[in-house]
């Protein structure tokens, strides 16, 4: 019976999410926007260098999507603690935005089993791999450009659209 309720709580922390969580990406989005404006210069902005691997957007597996979508909101963290972050974005935001962070990753932590065994045959094959990839390319692409503004101006862009796809996880 334990066994069952400690399942039955997990299940339910994952279907049933807070009127806040609901609309995670879009506060997100917009503390984001807050945080970081564009850049006093104007910037050239191509086809992105590090594109994301869109097969880990199609998951029926409840899980395994509450995996992914921490495991790259743990990396966004990351990357929005940077000491190398822009001068002139907001820090009050920044940290506005980290504290959200924190608390969607703390509530996707919950959904997830305590042995964090998922489902093997769900998914992609490599999944972590894929998203430690993908923001290896980011951090590679902020590092060859010297932690630029208008690198940061890209970073920003793909942060945005992290958000948008952790919405569709």
């Amino acid at each position: 019976l334990l066994l069952l309720l400690t399942a039955l709580n997990t299940i339910l922390a994952c279907h049933h999410l807070h009127p806040r969580d609901t609309t995670f990406a879009w506060d997100s989005m917009k503390t984001l926007k807050a945080m970081a404006p564009r850049p006093p210069q104007p910037c050239q902005h191509q086809q992105a260098p590090f594109p994301f691997p869109d097969t880990l957007l199609y998951n029926n597996h409840p899980q395994q999507a509450a995996a992914t979508a921490r495991h790259i909101l743990e990396k966004l963290f990351a990357i929005l603690s940077a000491p190398s972050t822009p001068h002139h974005w907001d820090d009050q935001a920044r940290h506005r935005l980290l504290n959200n962070l924190h608390h969607y990753i703390d509530h996707l932590e919950r959904c997830l089993p305590p042995n964090r065994v998922l489902i093997k045959r769900q998914g992609p094959r490599n999944l972590m791999l894929s998203i430690n990839k993908y923001f290896r390319r980011i951090h590679d692409f902020l590092h060859t450009h010297n932690h630029s503004v208008c690198a940061w101006d890209h970073v920003r862009l793909e942060v945005r659209a992290s958000f948008q796809r952790v919405d569709t996880l």
